[in-house]
C-alpha cells in the first residue's frame, strides 16, 4: 500500500503540472506522513544532499557548457561545409549533410535541443535558399537533432549511469552504432524524398561550388578543430587517459581554446553569459537529480522496486516481450516527459527486473535513450519541435507533420536496435 501511494501521489502531481522535482518530494514524503513508512524526513534530507554531492554529476553541466561555447563559436557551420563537400552533390546530399552534421555535433554537445538549435539555425536558412520546403527542413532538423542524445558523449547516458551504476564508458560505446544506424535510416528517407520530389540542382551546385572553391585542404583546415573535438574527448575516455567527468572538463577547455584563441569566433567578455546560460539549463535538472536519490531510497524502503520486479517477472517470460512493452511505454513517456527526469525515475526501477529476464544493462540503456530521443520530436511536448519551429517560424504541429516520415524511419531503425542487442553491445565486448 505504501509503495502504491508513492506512485499515485507522484503521478497525480505530474498530472497537475507540478514540477517533477517537487512531485518527487511529494511522492517521497506521502508514505512517511500518512503511514510512517519509507523512512523519516531527516533521512530524506540526508539522501537529497548525498544525491547532489556526486563527482560524476559534474559531467552534465560541463558538457552543457562546452556545447554552448562550441555552438556560439560557429562550429556547426564548419562541420556542415565539410560534409557537404563530400555528399552535397548527390541526390539528397544536402539533407544527408545535415544529418551527418547532427551526428558529429552530437559528439560535441551531448544534447538533443542543443544540436537542433546549433545545426538548425545555420542549416534551415541554407536549405530554404536552395529551394527546400522550410517546414520539411525544420522537420528534418527536429528529428536529426535527437541524435545528439545518442551519439557519445551523451548527457542522458551520463544520467542513466548515475541512476543505475552502469559504466558511462560502456554506455558511450553502446550508443555509437545505434546512432550511426539511425542516421543512415534518416538519410535513406531524405534521399528517397529528394529523388521523388526533385531538387534545384543548379542552385545546389552554385552554393557547393562556393563552399569548395578553394579546394579540399583549405576546407579541411577550416574544419579541423571542430572534427578533432570528439576524437580527443572519446579517444581519451576509451583509452583510459581520463574519466567521462574529466572528459567534460577537457571539452570545456578545448571549446574555450579553439573558439577564443584559435578561431577567435567568440570574445572573452561573452564567457560569463555562456556560464549563466549553462547554469539555467542545468538548474532544473540538478534539482531533480538531488531528489532522485531520496525518491529511490523511499521506493526501496516501501518495497516499490520489488513490487515492480514481481509484476514484470510474473507477466513476462522473455527479454523480447518485456523490451517490446518497455519500448512502447518509453515512446509514450517521451512525448510528455523530459529525457533527464524520465531516465532518473524509470531506469533504477526497471533495470533490475529486466536484467533477471536476460536484458543487458547497456542495451536497455540504449533502448531507453533512443525511445526518449524520439519523444523530443513528437507532440505534444517535443522540445526539438519547438526549437525547430522557432527557427523556421512555423507552428510546432506543422513541423511535427513534416517530421512524421523521419520519425517512421527512426522507428524502423529502433526496431532493429531493440531486437538485435548486438547493435548496442558489440563495441562494448
Amino acid at each position: 500500500m505504501a509503495a502504491l501511494l508513492v506512485f499515485v501521489v507522484f503521478l497525480v502531481a505530474i498530472i497537475l503540472s507540478i514540477p517533477i522535482g517537487v512531485s518527487m518530494i511529494l511522492g517521497s514524503i506521502a508514505p512517511i506522513l500518512t503511514m510512517a513508512r519509507g523512512g523519516v524526513i531527516p533521512q530524506i534530507i540526508d539522501n537529497t544532499l548525498s544525491g547532489a554531492n556526486s563527482t560524476p554529476i559534474l559531467a552534465v553541466p560541463l558538457f552543457i557548457l562546452g556545447g554552448v561555447i562550441m555552438a556560439e563559436g560557429g562550429i556547426s557551420k564548419k562541420l556542415f561545409n565539410f560534409f557537404a563537400y563530400f555528399v552535397g552533390r548527390f541526390t539528397g546530399g544536402v539533407p544527408c549533410a545535415v544529418v551527418l552534421t547532427c551526428l558529429f555535433y552530437g559528439a560535441i554537445s551531448g544534447s538533443g535541443p542543443a544540436t537542433t538549435a546549433a545545426v538548425g539555425a545555420m542549416c534551415v536558412p541554407f536549405m530554404v535558399d536552395l529551394g527546400y520546403n522550410k517546414t520539411w527542413a525544420a522537420g528534418l532538423i527536429a528529428v536529426a537533432g535527437g541524435l545528439g542524445v545518442i551519439i557519445p558523449p551523451s548527457i542522458p547516458f551520463v544520467l542513466y549511469s548515475l541512476a543505475t551504476g552502469v559504466s558511462t564508458g560502456k554506455l558511450f560505446l553502446g550508443g555509437v552504432i545505434p546512432g550511426i544506424l539511425i542516421g543512415l535510416f534518416l538519410m535513406a528517407y531524405a534521399v528517397f524524398y529528394c529523388a521523388t520530389k526533385g531538387e534545384d540542382k543548379a542552385k545546389i551546385k552554385e552554393r557547393l561550388d562556393e563552399i569548395s572553391a578553394n579546394g579540399f585542404w583549405p576546407l579541411f583546415k577550416d574544419s579541423f578543430w571542430a572534427l578533432l573535438c570528439p576524437i580527443i574527448i572519446l579517444g581519451g575516455i576509451y583509452s583510459g587517459a581520463f574519466t567521462p567527468t574529466e572528459a567534460a572538463v577537457v571539452s570545456v577547455f578545448y571549446a574555450i581554446i579553439v573558439c577564443l584563441f584559435i578561431e577567435r569566433s567568440i570574445r572573452f567578455s561573452a564567457l560569463p553569459a555562456f556560464l549563466i546560460s549553462s547554469v539555467k539549463t542545468y538548474g532544473g535538472l540538478a534539482f531533480v537529480l538531488a531528489f532522485a536519490t531520496a525518491f529511490g531510497r523511499v521506493l526501496s524502503l516501501t518495497h516499490a522496486t520489488s513490487a515492480v520486479q514481481d509484476f514484470i517477472l510474473n507477466n513476462f517470460s522473455s527479454a523480447i516481450s518485456v523490451l517490446s512493452v518497455c519500448t512502447i511505454i518509453f515512446l509514450i513517456l517521451g512525448m510528455i516527459m523530459d529525457t533527464g527526469p524520465a531516465i532518473i525515475i524509470l531506469a533504477p526501477v526497471l533495470l533490475p527486473a529486466v536484467q533477471m529476464l536476460g536484458v543487458n544493462d547497456v542495451h536497455f540503456g540504449v533502448v531507453l535513450v533512443c525511445c526518449l530521443s524520439i519523444g523530443l520530436a513528437t507532440p505534444p511536448f517535443g522540445l526539438d519541435l519547438f526549437v525547430a519551429g522557432n527557427i523556421s517560424q512555423d507552428q510546432p504541429m506543422s513541423v511535427a507533420k513534416r517530421a512524421t516520415p523521419f520519425i517512421i524511419a527512426f522507428l524502423l531503425s529502433l526496431a532493429l536496435i531493440v531486437y538485435i542487442p548486438a547493435i548496442s553491445t558489440w563495441l562494448v565486448g
